[in-house]
């Protein structure tokens, strides 16, 4: 066994990013985000998580902001550490893949913007969808990290872990990271994996985990005492439960070791008080939940993930079935099983608890079928790491054809298009994409952005002609 130097640990801090989308549905707003910034910008992180994930979505849908312009006045008060954002591979922020040309545009424009690192994942770890991300970064000359979906399973053996990053190196990656969405990494099997991946590849290990099973600080432990460069922790007023472990109970604990971040603790103490008035709204309103803040220990039977779990619960919720909640956690494992043992991350943990929901719901299995579970079962999200339960799939898609290419060879190049469809609301180049991952939540945005600007226009003439006082 090769021995392992110990060094400062490295953190990535995700509370403009992960901690909120796991605890309050990604409701932080971007001037809630900036007065902190440049405090955030002094600790010293290894990166600050931003941008990506739910947020683009987010962004546009519930909080009528432009993520591009968050990005950018992030970029502007954040001037010494690297600003990270998540990518979902082909299907970049959305929920299909896209045209190589639009996933290229889209990390090209990302990182001219301001992003630093990519974290890039397929949600069945079908490298396929990896290649054109993986490769535009490398070309604009970002940091490309590579996430392994972490999952249990039958299938997935320390094996097929080295194998899987092994092949990532090879692509190009510039580091690895172990998304272990659903704190479903134990603490042991954290040295062992992280152990095997060091000795396997010479780029830089990064985890990250979420709380839900209870685990999630003990595993870093491990995974630091084995070698990982670099976790992802949250500042405490939202870790835990759903989020991430603690960033200050992480810096504590590493404090006089090897492994000391070297961070200011009365920095991190400042920082804490300023995001602990935003939790308290979020719990005095009902944005955070406080199922979602506690431990669960069936995460580790479920497999579910923070974002999930909460997506579930607002779904059940809709549907005035609430009291379903136990037995579609129960039917999600089911479910899984059924789509070839996937990890669960978006947009596989979308589909899979979307129709655990159905099955239960409908009150017969396969009953009611997503248009996404179809398309997932005929392999248009990639290949999964064991064969689909046959008598489900062909329930569900009868003889439609089954395809076995990369999903995005069946997309052509479609950003020409793009622009044709959306020209009358472009404003900046960026728009177009917003447009490519969200069309019509992109048209409303563009829409309600054109009648602030009218409105704003309106006053400043009205304040010119004397009708407000100055």
């Amino acid at each position: 066994m090769t021995e392992i130097a110990k060094k400062p640990i490295k953190i990535t801090e995700t509370i403009l990013r992960d901690a909120h989308q796991s605890l309050i549905a990604t409701r932080m707003t971007t001037e809630q985000m900036l007065p902190i910034v440049e405090k955030l910008d002094q600790v010293g992180y290894h990166s600050l998580e931003c941008w990506g994930g739910a947020t683009f979505d987010a962004s546009l849908r519930f909080l009528k902001e432009d993520p591009w312009d968050r990005l950018r006045k992030i970029r502007d008060k954040a001037k010494n550490t690297k600003l990270q954002m998540l990518f979902r591979g082909q299907n970049i922020l959305g929920y299909r893949p896209y045209g190589d040309d639009v996933v290229e545009y889209f990390v090209q424009k990302s990182i001219a913007n301001g992003i630093d690192i990519i974290r890039i994942f397929d949600c069945l770890n079908d490298l396929r969808n990896l290649e054109t991300a993986v490769k535009a970064a490398n070309k604009e000359k970002g940091h490309a990290q590579v996430a392994l979906s972490y999952t249990l399973g039958d299938a997935y053996t320390l094996e097929y872990w080295t194998n899987i990053a092994k092949e990532i190196e090879n692509m190009g990656a510039d580091s690895i990271c172990i998304k272990d969405m659903a704190g479903l990494l134990l603490p042991y099997t954290a040295t062992e994996l992280v152990t095997a991946l060091k000795e396997t590849v010479k780029i830089p290990i990064q985890l990250h985990t979420h709380y839900t099973s209870g685990v999630g600080s003990m595993t870093y432990l491990k995974a630091v005492e084995a070698g990982v460069d670099v976790i992802d922790c949250a500042m405490s007023p939202f870790a835990l439960g759903t989020s991430q472990p603690a960033t200050e109970v992480m810096v504590e604990t590493f404090k006089g070791t090897p492994y000391d971040t070297g961070y200011d603790t009365k920095l991190l103490e400042e920082i804490a008080d300023y995001f602990r008035p935003l939790r308290d709204e979020a719990l005095e309103s009902g944005l955070l939940n406080p199922k979602n803040m506690g431990v669960n220990i069936k995460t580790l039977i479920y497999q579910v993930p923070g974002g999930m779990l909460s997506n579930l619960t607002s779904q059940l919720k809709d549907l005035h079935a609430e009291d379903k909640y136990y037995e579609v956690l129960e039917e999600v494992p089911r479910v899984r099983q059924d789509f070839g043992e996937c990890p669960l991350v978006t947009p596989s943990s979308q589909i899979v608890g979307s129709q655990a929901v159905m099955n239960i719901v409908g009150g017969e299995r396969y009953k009611m079928v997503t248009k996404e579970s179809k398309d997932l079962l005929s392999g248009h999200y990639g290949k999964t790491v064991k064969p689909f339960n046959p008598e489900v799939q062909k329930k569900c898609i009868g003889d439609a054809e089954v395809i076995t290419c990369r999903p995005a060879d069946l997309v052509p190049n479609e950003l020409e298009t793009l622009e044709t469809e959306m020209a009358q609301y472009k404003e900046q180049d960026e728009d177009v994409l917003t447009y490519a991952l969200f069309p019509q939540v992109a048209i409303d945005f563009f829409k309600y952005r054109d009648a602030q600007k009218t409105k704003m226009d309106a006053t400043v003439a009205d304040t010119e002609n004397g009708a407000y006082p100055v």
